[in-house]
């Protein structure tokens, strides 16, 4: 009997029709909600004028006061690892300055507002995107601009940059390693959800955009039922000729151990048909170890840093760090990098985006004019239900793929 399907909590966003997962797998799945209107493409804001040679207020929006124990474990691991970015900047002071946006977006305009009344210079934050949407819609017009930890595009914009890891991000690194091994044609397979259909989409265009087609699109409801149903039919495709690879959106929490046995038992296989996953495979690890995934790619942050930030993390303050903590970490990095350098403008969206990038804990990522971030990602292959990384994350933009 397989276990039911469950549909993932990411707490990069707010749904009201997602339970509730455990923190790991809940963190790294990437499924999200479109934020509410108005997004963040109308919005401008350039950024504000600093003074270098003193300490730089930086405003911290976290989820405490949410009274959800989930989400004030999630800010406390945020607020520890901006912590200990501030200690490792050199010769850069920051004036870190910590606000609970609890889980409300009219809580986290209310404190962006007031964060900007007592002297920041630039928000860090918030997590779930409806908060930053709010965030950013409040400060927008006193050219402040929002690093916020969702990975939601729909609110990306104007004064809003998304450190989060993106679909396009993910689909767009993956679609390219797999044209440049002769996958010219692949099918793309979606669960039928707002975030299976938005992923899908992604997929879609980055297919497109690395020389290859799109061999079709098959889709299935988000239920045991119909996985167990549509499994004939997608094997019907993926074994009909004319099909390299298949691209799934599926993850680790929801239908991906039910699809990968069904397809199994219909026999397609991916020695015969590569499998890409758009999520993470290895969180849970057991994912890994189930056997029609074996063969199976998909995209991860570089495993060296990642390894070495949750050492440091661990050491610092005895626990592991949540899986996103690192984009905190990461914010703080590169608003010292910027404001090292001297300039006033440093806080700037030009100097936000500028094309070289920052180097980060999980390796190196850039904000682009869109708002959205790019991050260099390492591809792994699962052997032996393990992740092998065949294709180490790139540690430069001018390197292959960028």
């Amino acid at each position: 009997m397989f276990a039911r399907l469950r549909s993932s909590r990411n707490p990069l966003s707010r749904s009201p029709f997602r339970i509730r997962m455990p923190g790991v797998v809940a963190a790294l799945s990437a499924l999200w909600l479109a934020a509410c209107e108005p997004t963040g493409a109308g919005r401008g804001a350039s950024g504000p004028s600093i003074d270098t040679s003193a300490a730089v207020p930086v405003a911290l929006l976290l989820p405490g006061g949410s009274g959800n124990t989930g989400d004030e474990t999630l800010a406390r691991s945020l607020r520890q690892a901006a912590e200990l970015a501030v200690a490792d900047l050199d010769g850069v002071r920051i004036d870190l300055r910590v606000y609970n946006t609890g889980a409300s977006p009219q809580q986290a305009a209310t404190v962006a507002s007031q964060a900007v009344d007592e002297g920041a210079k630039i928000i860090l934050g918030p997590v779930f995107a409806q908060s930053a949407n709010a965030a950013g819609a409040a400060v927008a017009s006193r050219g402040i601009n929002v690093l916020s930890f969702s990975n939601n595009a729909d609110v990306a914009g104007g004064n809003v940059f998304v450190l989060g890891q993106t679909f396009a991000n993910t689909a767009n690194r993956l679609a390219s390693y797999a044209v440049a091994q002769g996958k010219r044609n692949i099918l793309v397979v979606n669960e039928q959800t707002t975030a299976g259909e938005i992923g899908a989409n992604a997929i879609s265009a980055a297919i497109t955009r690395a020389g290859a087609a799109v061999a079709g699109r098959e889709s299935y409801p988000f239920s045991q039922q119909g996985v167990t149903q549509a499994g004939p039919r997608i094997a019907a495709r993926a074994n009909g000729g004319g099909v390299d690879a298949m691209f799934l959106t599926a993850d680790s929490a929801g239908a991906l151990p039910m699809l990968a046995q069904v397809l199994s038992e219909q026999g397609v296989s991916p020695s015969t048909t590569q499998y890409i996953g758009l999520t993470r495979w290895d969180i849970p690890p057991a994912t890994l170890s189930l056997p029609g995934l074996q063969g199976g790619w998909f995209a991860l942050p570089d495993p060296g840093m990642a390894s070495r930030f949750s050492a440091r993390y661990q050491a610092a303050y005895g626990s592991t760090p949540n899986p996103i903590a690192g984009l905190a970490y990461d914010g703080i990095a590169a608003i010292g990098a910027l404001v090292k350098s001297g300039r006033a403008d440093a806080l700037t969206k030009p100097a936000l985006t500028q094309s070289s990038g920052f180097v980060g804990v999980n390796g190196i990522f850039r904000l682009r004019a869109d708002g959205t971030s790019e991050r260099a990602l390492a591809i792994a292959e699962v052997r032996n239900g393990q992740a092998a990384v065949i294709d180490p994350a790139p540690r430069s933009f001018s390197g292959a793929g960028y």
